[in-house]
């Protein structure tokens, strides 16, 4: 390996920040821009010579880049898509607007359902049906494609999904409208759902193709600009993408499947996480991702994060689970709530401060950037309750206005409701901390989780701000706050394997268990999983990892099991049903006797080898940290503002401890301790705040 070799770059691209991060061996340097919305490789470019030139070397002598966005994302929420077509079997044109038929707000008798990603008039049908086997019941007859092909170019359409009924079991018809489409638009850019999303459940596998049809061109034409100003830059390195699976994947796999790339920060956020779990021993952390846009909760445990084969996107009924555009791949599961430092508060007709999900993001940012933004936002509050320092936000590159903050409190929240603008910014800061704290429960009781029983790990710009109080509020007793912890999901891409999760529904009862049938399509799966990992690196060692998705019949929705290699490669029935039951009793606390159990997904992770890590030896003796100045902190619990030591964290060594109330402050984000907690500074940096005794 040349010097070269080890020089790596982890890029985030957020809703207000772009965060940029280098590693140049053991060293590691980074940087917040903020985020350029209309030509999003602007912001990394910036980040780009601003960390070369912290790092003192130049653009060409980076080896690896690892890039992870929320475009993808936002194009999907803000309906900046491509002209899209969907094609579909006659007689389920629908679907996609019909849904599930639930109502996520059961007892709402104005409940307005989200708008299809495409109107009516851009669904087309074809003459043909597969049954729920596989076998062909009416064959799709070429000149109909023809026909169609035809109606798709009048009408302009730049992109297309194809989406048949059972073809995740027979893709032949999905492959020849490919076919047709290809020989007669050339340019046309298709997307299957055999291909992106194999799996039952037709609502969620055409919603997901359709998807990646209208983000598709969006997403290559952003690849490609982004690869060719690098290359203009000197930078000709290999450019790989995180997905939402956990894990990284090449440039063109990428751009053929962009919907893999939705959650693709918050997925890197994990996997910083995960890592740091297993350098401190801890099998159960809870994840808290929180910049400048939203916040992400996450279950990780054995230092692997939880992950699901569905998951909503653009949820437009206060967050509800069901108000979504559900996608159905493999993602890390995690709650993701519109509370980041530019989320926006307001007084709602009940005269409570509401925040979220509107987002003042970068344009204009929070009141105090001045940058002509008025409403309050999360930023101005934690401005004015003492948690940031005006002069030295982001490193000192963004000075902060405490007067407009305070003039924002005070006109759109202190007037209505006749309080000054601390106490408003307090009552914002609740809301916004409560918000978290129920989103936190919810997802623990979801998954049969006990918090109590957890270690808070934070990052994001701001995190560390309210992590603290989210521990008192949860019955949290310890808390990790990482180096690098302003820019941990760009840290993690760089700690992600290369890995990719082929999966396809093939219904099965364990009262037929076909052993044969199951070990040949998990080789298969294997097989097409490795092929990903292998257009990233030719030569790495690779590990299978493989999973069933399991429930009693009746049931609507299944459980993840994890199977052994040799599990997988030798099936038992009785084997299936013991660990599905060890796992259906977790989380239910029973398990239903005289049941038969059936297996509707089934799925293969092919991933290279995590880096092994060096476990960190705790501080045994403490010394407190020195502080040349205070600084008034608005304590929660304490319920008034005190005098709290400010302390710089590169001036913190091993064993140092700072006592609550006090200030931890860095560059990209601030750790505060509340009156309640004590930190001491571990051996590789990170900041261990616990539980006062």
């Amino acid at each position: 390996m040349t010097e070269d070799a080890s020089i790596r770059m982890g890029v985030d691209i957020g809703g207000t920040f772009t965060d940029v991060v280098l590693e140049v061996g053991a060293e590691q340097f980074s940087i917040k821009v903020l985020t350029t919305y209309a030509a999003p490789e602007d912001a990394i470019l910036d980040g780009l010579h601003q960390v070369c030139t912290k790092a003192g070397i130049t653009p060409g002598q980076i080896s690896q880049i690892i890039h992870g966005t929320t475009l993808a994302t936002n194009a999907l929420i803000e309906r900046r898509g491509a002209k899209t077509a969907l094609i579909t079997t006659q007689g389920f044109r629908d679907v996609i607007e019909m849904r599930t038929e639930s109502r996520f707000e059961q007892y709402d008798l104005n409940l307005n359902l989200p708008e299809p990603l495409l109107p009516r008039q851009h669904r087309f049908t074809v003459a043909e049906r597969v049954d729920a086997s596989g076998q062909v019941l009416i064959p799709l007859q070429r000149s109909d494609v023809e026909a169609l092909a035809q109606r798709i170019k009048t009408a302009g359409f730049t992109s297309v999904a194809i989406g048949l009924i059972h073809s995740y079991l027979n893709d032949t018809h999905e492959k020849m409208i490919r076919d047709v489409l290809t020989s007669q638009l050339p340019d046309l850019m298709i997307s299957l759902s055999s291909e992106v999303s194999p799996q039952m459940r037709e609502y969620e596998r055409f919603n997901t193709v359709v998807a990646n049809a209208y983000i598709k061109p969006l997403m290559k034409s952003y690849l490609g600009r982004l690869k060719g100003r690098l290359n203009n830059e000197g930078v000709d390195c290999p450019i790989f993408l995180m997905h939402s699976g956990g894990g990284i994947i090449s440039l063109e796999n990428a751009a053929d499947f962009p919907v893999r790339l939705v959650e693709s920060g918050p997925a890197g956020g994990a996997v910083f996480a995960a890592h740091i779990a297993a350098r401190y021993g801890l099998d159960k952390v809870l994840s808290f991702d929180m910049g400048g846009t939203t916040a992400k909760i996450c279950l990780i445990k054995n230092q692997t994060p939880k992950t699901s084969r569905v998951f909503e996107v653009a949820r437009t009924y206060r967050f509800k689970k069901g108000s979504g555009m559900p996608i159905s791949i493999p993602v890390i599961d995690m709650v993701e709530i519109g509370a980041g430092g530019g989320s926006l508060a307001h007084v709602d007709a009940m005269h409570q401060i509401r925040v979220g999900p509107q987002s003042a993001g970068s344009e204009p940012g929070p009141a105090c950037y001045a940058r002509g933004g008025e409403i309050p936002a999360v930023t101005d509050a934690d401005l004015v309750l003492g948690k940031l320092d005006p002069d030295n936000f982001a490193g000192g590159s963004i000075q902060l206005s405490t007067a407009n903050s305070t003039s924002a409190l005070e006109n759109k929240l202190g007037k209505t409701l006749d309080m000054n603008a601390t106490t408003a910014a307090f009552g914002l800061s609740e809301v916004v901390d409560e918000n978290m704290a129920n989103a936190a429960r919810v997802h623990a009781v979801e998954n049969g989780e006990d918090l109590a029983e957890y270690t808070m790990i934070a990052f994001g710009g701001a995190a560390p701000l309210h992590a603290g109080r989210l521990c008192e509020k949860l019955g949290v007793d310890r808390l990790l706050v990482p180096t690098g912890a302003g820019v941990g999901s760009a840290i993690g891409f760089l700690r992600a394997p290369f890995s990719f999760e082929a999966n396809r529904s093939v219904y099965m009862r364990l009262s037929d268990f076909a052993p044969n049938v199951i070990a040949t399509l998990l080789r298969e799966l294997a097989t097409e999983a490795t092929g990903f990992v292998r257009n990233c690196d030719s030569q790495a060692s690779i590990n299978t990892q493989y999973k069933v998705y399991m429930r009693y019949i009746g049931q609507g929705w299944e459980i993840p099991i994890m199977l052994t290699e040799a599990q997988a490669m030798n099936p038992d029935a009785a084997t299936f049903q013991r660990l599905f039951e060890q796992d259906y009793a977790t989380l239910f606390g029973r398990v239903v006797d005289g049941m038969d159990i059936e297996i509707t997904v089934w799925a293969v992770n092919a991933t290279t080898p995590i880096e092994a890590v060096e476990p960190v030896e705790l501080a045994n003796q403490h010394t407190t940290a020195s502080s040349d100045s205070t600084r008034m902190l608005f304590d929660a619990a304490l319920g008034d503002s005190v005098a709290a030591k400010v302390v710089q964290r590169n001036t913190m060594r091993t064993g140092h401890t700072s006592q609550g109330p006090s200030i931890i402050t860095e560059d990209e984000t601030t750790i505060v301790v509340p009156s309640s907690r004590w930190a001491i500074t571990q051996a590789d940096g990170t900041i261990d705040v616990v539980r006062k005794g």
